[in-house]
Protein backbone atom coordinates (compact mmCIF):
# COMPACT_ATOMS: atom_id res chain seq x y z
CA UNK A 1 0.00 0.00 0.00
CA UNK A 2 1.24 3.50 -0.81
CA UNK A 3 0.87 6.20 1.82
CA UNK A 4 2.48 9.45 2.86
CA UNK A 5 4.09 10.38 6.16
CA UNK A 6 2.99 13.56 7.99
CA UNK A 7 6.02 15.30 6.45
CA UNK A 8 4.77 14.42 2.95
CA UNK A 9 7.39 11.73 2.26
CA UNK A 10 6.11 8.83 0.15
CA UNK A 11 6.28 5.69 2.29
CA UNK A 12 6.25 2.14 0.93
CA UNK A 13 7.21 -1.31 2.14
CA UNK A 14 6.35 -1.36 5.81
CA UNK A 15 6.89 2.33 6.41
CA UNK A 16 10.40 2.72 4.99
CA UNK A 17 10.85 5.98 3.03
CA UNK A 18 12.23 5.80 -0.50
CA UNK A 19 15.84 6.75 -0.99
CA UNK A 20 16.55 9.59 -3.40
CA UNK A 21 17.80 7.09 -6.02
CA UNK A 22 14.53 5.15 -5.82
CA UNK A 23 12.48 8.25 -6.61
CA UNK A 24 11.71 9.36 -10.13
CA UNK A 25 14.02 12.09 -11.38
CA UNK A 26 11.46 14.88 -11.00
CA UNK A 27 10.97 13.93 -7.32
CA UNK A 28 14.67 14.46 -6.56
CA UNK A 29 14.52 18.23 -6.94
CA UNK A 30 16.00 20.69 -9.40
CA UNK A 31 18.78 19.65 -11.77
CA UNK A 32 21.80 21.87 -11.08
CA UNK A 33 22.34 24.63 -13.59
CA UNK A 34 19.10 24.11 -15.52
CA UNK A 35 16.84 27.19 -15.78
CA UNK A 36 13.59 26.85 -13.79
CA UNK A 37 11.31 26.80 -16.83
CA UNK A 38 13.33 23.96 -18.37
CA UNK A 39 13.39 21.71 -15.28
CA UNK A 40 10.51 19.53 -16.58
CA UNK A 41 12.37 18.99 -19.86
CA UNK A 42 15.56 18.00 -18.01
CA UNK A 43 13.67 15.73 -15.61
CA UNK A 44 11.85 13.89 -18.41
CA UNK A 45 15.00 13.39 -20.48
CA UNK A 46 17.06 12.20 -17.51
CA UNK A 47 14.25 9.78 -16.62
CA UNK A 48 14.38 8.38 -20.16
CA UNK A 49 18.10 7.71 -19.78
CA UNK A 50 17.63 5.90 -16.48
CA UNK A 51 14.64 3.91 -17.70
CA UNK A 52 16.29 2.88 -20.98
CA UNK A 53 19.29 1.51 -19.08
CA UNK A 54 17.09 -0.25 -16.53
CA UNK A 55 14.70 -1.75 -19.09
CA UNK A 56 17.52 -3.04 -21.29
CA UNK A 57 19.71 -4.39 -18.49
CA UNK A 58 18.92 -8.04 -19.15
CA UNK A 59 18.27 -7.70 -22.91
CA UNK A 60 20.73 -9.68 -25.00
CA UNK A 61 22.34 -8.29 -28.16
CA UNK A 62 20.70 -11.17 -30.04
CA UNK A 63 17.23 -9.92 -29.09
CA UNK A 64 18.02 -6.21 -29.52
CA UNK A 65 16.92 -6.05 -33.16
CA UNK A 66 13.98 -8.49 -33.02
CA UNK A 67 10.72 -7.01 -34.31
CA UNK A 68 7.93 -8.72 -32.39
CA UNK A 69 4.91 -9.11 -34.62
CA UNK A 70 6.51 -6.63 -37.04
CA UNK A 71 6.73 -3.80 -34.51
CA UNK A 72 9.82 -1.65 -34.00
CA UNK A 73 12.81 -3.30 -32.30
CA UNK A 74 14.32 -2.24 -28.98
CA UNK A 75 17.41 -1.19 -30.95
CA UNK A 76 15.28 1.12 -33.07
CA UNK A 77 13.78 2.78 -29.99
CA UNK A 78 17.24 3.38 -28.48
CA UNK A 79 18.54 4.89 -31.72
CA UNK A 80 15.35 6.88 -32.30
CA UNK A 81 15.39 8.42 -28.82
CA UNK A 82 18.94 9.71 -29.36
CA UNK A 83 18.04 10.85 -32.88
CA UNK A 84 14.92 12.71 -31.78
CA UNK A 85 16.88 14.59 -29.13
CA UNK A 86 19.53 15.50 -31.69
CA UNK A 87 17.07 16.62 -34.37
CA UNK A 88 14.66 18.56 -32.18
CA UNK A 89 17.44 20.36 -30.33
CA UNK A 90 18.97 21.25 -33.72
CA UNK A 91 15.66 22.87 -34.69
CA UNK A 92 15.47 24.54 -31.26
CA UNK A 93 18.86 26.12 -32.01
CA UNK A 94 17.32 27.58 -35.18
CA UNK A 95 19.31 25.31 -37.49
CA UNK A 96 18.36 22.84 -40.19
CA UNK A 97 19.35 19.18 -40.25
CA UNK A 98 22.65 18.16 -41.80
CA UNK A 99 23.10 15.34 -44.30
CA UNK A 100 24.62 13.26 -41.48
CA UNK A 101 21.51 13.74 -39.34
CA UNK A 102 19.24 12.79 -42.24
CA UNK A 103 21.31 9.64 -42.86
CA UNK A 104 21.07 8.74 -39.18
CA UNK A 105 17.30 9.16 -39.38
CA UNK A 106 17.09 6.78 -42.33
CA UNK A 107 19.18 4.18 -40.50
CA UNK A 108 17.48 4.22 -37.08
CA UNK A 109 15.76 0.92 -37.81
CA UNK A 110 19.17 -0.57 -38.72
CA UNK A 111 18.26 -1.44 -42.32
CA UNK A 112 21.84 -2.51 -43.05
CA UNK A 113 21.72 -5.12 -40.31
CA UNK A 114 24.87 -3.80 -38.63
CA UNK A 115 25.94 -5.55 -35.45
CA UNK A 116 25.31 -2.59 -33.16
CA UNK A 117 25.50 -3.77 -29.56
CA UNK A 118 23.14 -2.71 -26.80
CA UNK A 119 25.96 -1.12 -24.80
CA UNK A 120 26.95 1.03 -27.81
CA UNK A 121 23.40 2.28 -28.16
CA UNK A 122 23.00 2.98 -24.45
CA UNK A 123 26.33 4.81 -24.35
CA UNK A 124 25.37 6.92 -27.38
CA UNK A 125 22.04 7.73 -25.74
CA UNK A 126 23.70 8.81 -22.48
CA UNK A 127 26.14 11.00 -24.43
CA UNK A 128 23.25 12.65 -26.27
CA UNK A 129 21.44 13.25 -22.99
CA UNK A 130 24.54 14.96 -21.58
CA UNK A 131 24.75 17.15 -24.72
CA UNK A 132 21.10 18.11 -24.32
CA UNK A 133 21.60 18.96 -20.63
CA UNK A 134 24.51 21.19 -21.62
CA UNK A 135 22.28 22.99 -24.11
CA UNK A 136 19.55 23.41 -21.49
CA UNK A 137 22.07 24.88 -19.05
CA UNK A 138 23.18 27.40 -21.68
CA UNK A 139 19.62 28.40 -22.60
CA UNK A 140 18.47 31.88 -21.62
CA UNK A 141 14.86 31.63 -20.45
CA UNK A 142 14.05 34.91 -22.18
CA UNK A 143 14.64 33.19 -25.55
CA UNK A 144 12.19 30.32 -25.01
CA UNK A 145 9.34 31.92 -26.95
CA UNK A 146 11.47 32.74 -29.98
CA UNK A 147 10.02 31.44 -33.23
CA UNK A 148 11.45 28.26 -34.63
CA UNK A 149 10.54 26.04 -37.55
CA UNK A 150 10.20 22.28 -37.68
CA UNK A 151 11.19 20.05 -40.58
CA UNK A 152 11.10 20.48 -44.32
CA UNK A 153 7.63 21.98 -44.13
CA UNK A 154 8.94 24.66 -41.75
CA UNK A 155 6.06 24.20 -39.31
CA UNK A 156 5.99 27.19 -36.94
CA UNK A 157 6.75 26.59 -33.27
CA UNK A 158 8.99 28.00 -30.52
CA UNK A 159 12.28 27.01 -28.94
CA UNK A 160 10.35 25.91 -25.84
CA UNK A 161 7.85 23.96 -27.94
CA UNK A 162 10.64 21.97 -29.56
CA UNK A 163 12.40 21.26 -26.28
CA UNK A 164 9.17 20.20 -24.61
CA UNK A 165 8.19 18.03 -27.55
CA UNK A 166 11.62 16.35 -27.49
CA UNK A 167 11.04 15.43 -23.84
CA UNK A 168 7.53 14.11 -24.29
CA UNK A 169 8.36 12.27 -27.52
CA UNK A 170 11.26 10.36 -26.00
CA UNK A 171 9.09 9.53 -22.98
CA UNK A 172 6.64 7.83 -25.35
CA UNK A 173 9.42 5.82 -26.96
CA UNK A 174 10.88 4.66 -23.67
CA UNK A 175 7.43 3.27 -22.86
CA UNK A 176 7.40 1.45 -26.17
CA UNK A 177 10.94 0.24 -25.44
CA UNK A 178 9.74 -1.31 -22.17
CA UNK A 179 6.94 -3.22 -23.91
CA UNK A 180 9.23 -4.40 -26.71
CA UNK A 181 11.93 -5.58 -24.30
CA UNK A 182 9.39 -7.50 -22.22
CA UNK A 183 7.89 -9.05 -25.34
CA UNK A 184 11.16 -10.24 -26.88
CA UNK A 185 12.51 -11.36 -23.50
CA UNK A 186 9.44 -13.54 -22.89
CA UNK A 187 9.79 -15.40 -26.22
Amino acid sequence: MTNYSPSGILVLNMGLPLSNQQREVWQRGPVDGIPALLQPVAHAILQVGEDASKYCASLSDERLWLKPDGLASAGFHLQHIAGVLDRLFTYAAGKTLTDLQLTYLKNEANPGGEAIAKEQLLEALQEKIQEVLHVLKQTDETTLLEKRYLGREKLPTTKLGLMFHAAEHVQRHVGQLLVTVRWVSAE
